[in-house]
């Protein structure tokens, strides 16, 4: 909590995940995948150009239009294949309903939407927090590398692991999560890169310093 107050007045409110829907921030949360933001805005802008962006439409494009609409996010073929397993999914299991879809427990939820083929813990668990509402931490490349730098964790701990330490030791708060998650991802774009800049880190004067700076 003393990192997150610290993030939290170098950098202020997020505003994180950007999305006029439940839906658009799911389908945000599969674009992403190993690309920039930028380039999913631009995806989700021809969804939105093209009336593509509602469960209904998703299900019913075939996957080679739906491809074709999202090129600019790159792996479009990989992505719509994504998409549409998810759509299936959500219409065998929900009727289409994500409100249904939402209404279910965190943990069985989270088992069926891990057995969705593309869909890993990341995706998971953004789906689950930003869309859903569900109080779980979710955990990317810049909280392994920040928090492994700061001796929190080891280089090598996985996803889970690395969630747990945050869940155990944070207020189970769905706010709380979406905040600390956004800031986390603020601070790896803007100061602790592959190459850090640690001196400028708003974590610099804190007690969480690496012991050794480049």
């Amino acid at each position: 909590m003393a990192i997150y107050g610290k993030l939290s007045d170098a950098f202020g409110p997020r505003g994180w995940w950007p999305g006029d829907t439940p839906f658009e921030v799911i389908v945000g949360a599969i674009l992403t995948q190993n690309t920039s933001w930028q380039n999913v805005e631009k995806a989700i802008e021809r969804l939105k150009k093209d009336s593509l962006l509602t469960p209904e439409r998703l299900y019913d494009i075939e996957e080679s239009i739906l491809a074709e609409a999202i090129r600019p996010s790159g792996y479009y073929n990989v992505k719509a294949r994504r998409l549409k397993t998810f759509m299936a999914f959500l219409f065998e299991e929900y009727g289409g309903d994500l409100s249904l879809m939402f209404s279910e427990e965190l943990g069985p939820l989270r088992k069926d939407l891990l057995s969705i083929n593309g869909i890993g813990p990341e995706t998971a668990d953004s789906i689950l927090l930003y869309a859903g509402c569900k109080p779980i931490f979710v955990v990317d490349t810049y909280t392994k590398r920040i928090f492994s730098r700061h001796n929190f964790i080891s280089p090598d701990t996985n996803y889970h692991e690395t969630q747990d330490m945050f869940m155990k030791n944070l207020p189970k708060e769905v706010e709380l999560y979406n905040e600390y998650h956004a800031l986390i991802v603020h601070l790896g774009k803007n100061f602790c890169k592959r190459k850090p800049n640690c001196r400028d880190c708003p974590l610099f004067s804190s007690d969480f310093v690496p012991d050794t700076l480049p």
